[in-house]
């Protein structure tokens, strides 16, 4: 296998955690990764999107030292992912799409071994593993063996496993895939705490949900390449723009207005809908200066207007726009066993 190749010998800048540039990763004829670019602030949350097997995982793999890429540069917390692997290792945490605990032991042992292994001292690695159990609900499963464990416990306990070394970077793969609402809610609000005490995450989901709930910023990939990155708002206004949702104080009106905005022919407002089931008007906008001239002629002519709002389009619908695909059902590729949650 080819190593990857360093086109200079510039540090990263330091106000990012993680900073790509040009990663290629090939598996024969495929190229998983097909020079990839993306920077990671510190102390945010990356949201990597992207179809199934659009190279999410390989990426994951790749900054995480799980797989060495083919080409291009990559440092993560200011190490070398090709050239200092094991420094870059100990400032880092990861879960995959499937457990990685050791099945033989005890949820506690799992999280103390852990601990020990990443030098905390004996109180600290007892403290931590504590702590931990209880934020994922696993207190009650503390001295149970892992394989007696359904698949959402074990994927509660190798998340709070990556968590115990309260790593500068964590990575998390689809990490609450097959996790109930209640779960998954607990495992946002663990995200939340760490990045609020410093911690940098690079999370992929299939949820669009957990997307909006978690990330700074979104990336979307798709064979292997960046085809979108940004803020959200910024990637929903990029794809639809704002759409203006208009309620009439007589549901009756909503035709006339539906008329009075096709004949005016207002400059950039393309056409309206009208929803007689929600009793509203929704009209496509792009600034400020069309709201006021949508509003301004109904005005004029005499609709009453009990309510309006503007709302971006659905990030569903921006990934749909951007890639040509529907997001993936997060359970499709997920055993039956992590769907189900049994009593510990």
């Amino acid at each position: 296998m080819v190593g990857m190749t360093r086109n200079d010998n510039t540090p990263p800048n330091g106000s990012h955690a993680v900073q790509v540039r040009g990663l290629v990763k090939h598996y024969g004829e495929t190229k998983a990764l097909d020079g990839v670019d993306l920077d990671v602030r510190e102390g945010t949350v990356l949201g990597v999107l992207g179809p199934n097997g659009a190279g999410k995982t390989t990426l994951v793999r790749c900054l995480s030292t799980l797989e060495v890429p083919d080409a291009g540069t990559a440092f993560v917390a200011g190490y070398d992912v090709v050239r200092q692997p094991r420094q870059l290792r100990r400032t880092i945490g990861l879960t995959g799409q499937y457990a990685s605990v050791d099945e033989k032991l005890s949820g506690w042992e799992n999280l103390y071994m852990i601990g020990r292994l990443l030098d905390l001292s004996r109180k600290d690695a007892r403290t931590r593993a504590d702590e931990l159990l209880e934020r994922f609900s696993l207190t009650e499963a503390a001295k149970k063996a892992a394989m007696h464990y359904s698949g959402g416990m074990r994927r509660r306990l190798d998340l709070a496993a990556s968590m115990i070394g309260r790593p500068a970077v964590l990575y998390l793969d689809e990490p609450t895939t097959g996790l109930d609402p209640r779960t998954r809610n607990e495992v946002w609000d663990e995200v939340q705490r760490m990045v609020a005490e410093g911690a940098t995450v690079l999370l992929t989901t299939q949820y669009m949900e957990e997307a909006e709930q978690l990330a700074s910023e979104l990336t979307i990939i798709d064979r292997g390449r960046v085809i979108a990155n940004g803020k959200v708002d910024d990637l929903k206004a990029r794809v639809g723009g704002r759409t203006l949702k208009i309620r009439p104080v007589s549901a009756a009106d909503l035709p006339g207005m539906a008329r009075s905005l096709a004949e005016a022919g207002l400059d950039g407002v393309a056409g309206s809908q009208a929803v007689p089931d929600e009793g509203v008007l929704l009209v496509p906008i792009l600034s400020d200066e069309q709201l006021t001239a949508v509003v301004g002629l109904l005005a004029t002519r005499g609709y009453q207007i009990a309510d309006l709002g503007t709302y971006l389009p659905s990030l569903d619908e921006v990934f749909l726009s951007i890639t040509g695909q529907k997001p993936s059902s997060p359970e499709e590729s997920v055993p039956t066993e992590q769907t189900e949650e049994v009593a510990a």
